[in-house]
């Protein structure tokens, strides 16, 4: 069961359900990953409609691996997504939304 109040999102790989969630050492990876400045400019990103495919894998990747799984992101890119594309990018705004935000009850 999926707990947003710890930041947890679902997702289904090649119809398995996981869980993801970005733990500090996750968004740490997330960074690094992306190359980027700020978290802030990621989220902003993705605010603005601006996030690209890689940001979008990235997000996932980072967020399974906070969620106990030991795969990459070439793991990730061989197995099908439940949901395909619009979920995965779904997924990933759910993921930050909750890594920066209060969970409302």
């Amino acid at each position: 069961m999926v707990n947003p109040y710890c930041g947890e999102v679902a997702i289904t790989l090649d119809g398995q359900r996981h869980i993801a969630k970005l733990t500090l050492a996750a968004l740490a990876e997330l960074e690094a990953a992306l190359e980027t400045q700020s978290l802030f400019d990621l989220v902003e990103r993705f605010e603005q409609g601006r996030f690209s495919s890689r940001d979008v894998l990235a997000l996932i990747v980072a967020g399974l691996r906070g969620g106990g799984w030991c795969g990459t992101a070439a793991d990730l890119a061989t197995v099908e997504i439940g949901g395909g594309p619009l979920e995965a990018a779904r997924v990933a705004a759910e993921l930050l939304a909750r890594a920066f935000a209060l969970p409302q009850p």
